[in-house]
């Protein structure tokens, strides 16, 4: 059985793991400058920030999500745990509880477009870089 908490500071270093893995597994487009700039900047800038809510199955945290305004900011779910549904879980309680209606999505990142899709989301527009400044096509999104 799952549970859906909202994460505190002491939870920083798991939710890096998470990120970490889910990206690695993810975003092979990344460099690793960029790579070791977010593992940086992530927990220092944007997790403080924001209300980040674990999921977690018997006690271990297995992803995590966090919405801005009406934008989900981030949605991971570690390597070991893809595939078993607990992002579904965890995006459709964000949508429920949160409420938020827009996703950014990496463009090279197709398992993630094919999954917002198959969430209902649609595209929207297109940005030649993301929002770090960084040349990472972003895919708008909305429902």
């Amino acid at each position: 059985m799952y549970n859906i908490i909202l994460s505190a500071p002491s939870d920083y270093p798991r939710i890096m793991e998470i990120w970490e893995s889910a990206v690695v597994a993810t975003h092979d487009f990344l460099t690793t400058e960029d790579f070791n700039y977010f593992k940086e900047v992530i927990p220092k800038d944007y997790l403080p920030n924001l209300n980040v809510y674990l999921i977690a199955e018997e006690r271990e945290i297995v992803g995590f999500a966090a919405v801005a305004e009406d934008t989900l900011e981030m949605l991971f779910i570690h390597t070991d745990f893809r595939g078993k549904g607990y992002g579904k879980i965890l995006c459709k309680f964000m949508k429920d509880k949160i409420g938020f209606t827009k996703v950014d999505v990496n463009e090279q990142n197709q398992l993630a477009l094919q999954f917002y899709e198959n969430m209902g989301f649609r595209k929207i527009s297109r940005s030649a870089k993301d929002n770090s400044g960084k040349n990472y096509p972003i895919i708008h999104m909305g429902l």
